[in-house]
């Protein structure tokens, strides 16, 4: 799989964990595979070197799926309970208190929209941006923006298929492939565009800005801690790290959050740790017990209450000391 970046191998065996675990049928699979390399002869090599059998590949000459209905939950979140939603932290749409909007701004020549989630009142306050996963803006996601509002900061979401029409509107299948399609330089750099609009909002305490992200958004989030060093503190949960020669570059502090049984990821924690300890960055890497992948998505069934809580409190004591 040399051929293929970082994130490309990365969705792509966390696919195939997905899979063997019985989570995800061998049909999406392969959709999500061949959507990402973009071939069926591609997808088949890709599948064969993360461990698939001859039997469960496609032949090359299989036609490409072609992409079907939008993909289920994305969008704006409608009032109420989050669908799915598990956690005693979650924030309902139309919480008292907060204030929610769709927002645009421009990036790249193209305006991108986000979903924004603040304290009410004009008092200016810090901020966070929120890298969604590799499912696109969720309602998850969301409510996890509303979830940082209510403890104070004004939180922005960003949908990073804007310019392919958004989220919502592609096939759930695409979703992955058209992240990864994109780039990370094209990721980090609307999340650098979403820095200046926040900065420049009256209820953003100027230069108080966090960023956090989740499983793809993790990786975006280590990415933009190596490159927009006005941030002050960032918290990425359980992505791929960065180049270990970028990791003197990074100025903000530096929260990583891991799962013990997420061994694709965590197994290369010994050397990234020795990597950030020969630097002067501001950093803990964290392993959370018991645990695997995506423990913190209350909408998934990997999902850990106590573990999951326990992140969401050190992310917040983390802002809390360096935003």
């Amino acid at each position: 799989m040399t051929q293929l970046g970082k994130f490309e191998k990365y969705l792509i065996e966390e696919f195939f964990d997905d899979y063997r675990a019985g989570a995800m049928s061998q049909h999406t699979f392969t959709r999500r595979v061949a959507f990402i390399t973009g071939s069926m002869a591609a997808a088949a090599g890709a599948m064969a070197l993360v461990g698939c059998t001859p039997q469960e590949l496609p032949r090359s000459t299989d036609p490409m799926p072609s992409p079907s209905s939008p993909s289920p939950g994305g969008g704006t979140a409608s009032a109420g309970a989050v669908p799915g939603a598990k956690s005693p932290l979650s924030v309902p749409e139309g919480a008292a208190g907060l204030v929610t909007a769709t927002v645009r701004f421009p990036s790249g020549g193209t305006d991108i929209s986000a979903y924004l989630a603040r304290p009410e009142g004009d008092e200016a306050g810090p901020a966070v941006l929120v890298c969604h996963e590799n499912r696109g803006l969720t309602p998850h996601i969301q409510d996890v923006a509303r979830r940082f509002a209510k403890a104070g900061y004004a939180a922005l979401a960003l949908d990073l298929l804007s310019r392919e029409g958004g989220t919502a509107s592609l096939d759930r299948d695409a979703v992955p492939g058209a992240l990864t399609k994109a780039g990370a330089s094209r990721h980090v750099a609307d999340f650098s565009a979403a820095f200046d609009y926040l900065n420049a909002q009256p209820y953003v305490d100027s230069g108080r800005i966090a960023m956090t992200g989740y499983c793809f958004g993790g990786g975006i989030t280590w990415q933009a801690a190596t490159e927009l060093t006005g941030l002050k503190a960032t918290s990425a949960f359980y992505g791929p790290a960065p180049d270990l020669d970028k990791l003197s570059a990074i100025r903000p502090a530096v929260l990583g959050v891991y799962a013990e049984l997420d061994d694709r990821i965590t197994g290369a924690l010994p050397a990234f740790r020795d990597a950030l300890a020969a630097t002067d960055v501001r950093h803990e890497l964290k392993v959370y017990p018991g645990v695997d992948h995506a423990f913190h998505n209350d909408t998934g069934e990997r999902y850990n209450e106590a573990q999951a809580t326990a992140a969401w409190n050190d992310t917040l004591a983390w802002f809390g000391k360096y935003v």
